[in-house]
């Protein structure tokens, strides 16, 4: 297991970009959980942040390709909008414990 942040460095409502293993991933807290998925659309196979750490719509509901505003959901992955729908990000295997958020690879 790979450390990625300590717990309070996501907070609830916000998402994170990391680099690991030269793999790019990205992490939202929502409910209280952390949900962990491949930083890559499926559509174009490229990142989807538009500034460092911004994957969230306005709302902060959805996960948002910056490229061509497709909407993915939080607790899936699963695109509801935009060109890549029906299909979802890569989600990813984490662990959270007081000493922080943890991903296999």
């Amino acid at each position: 297991m790979m450390r990625l942040c300590a717990p309070d460095e996501l907070a609830e409502g916000h998402s994170r970009g990391f680099v690991i293993t030269e793999q790019k991933l990205l992490a939202v807290r929502k409910g209280g959980r952390v949900y962990l998925y491949r930083n890559r659309c499926p559509h174009r196979g490229i990142p989807l942040e538009w500034l460092p750490d911004q994957f969230l719509d306005a709302s902060a509901s959805l996960i948002q390709c910056a490229t061509h505003g497709a909407l993915f959901l939080i607790d899936s992955g699963e695109c509801v909008a935009g060109p890549c729908a029906g299909q979802a990000l890569e989600a990813l295997p984490c662990e959270e414990n007081a000493e922080g958020i943890w991903v296999e690879l």
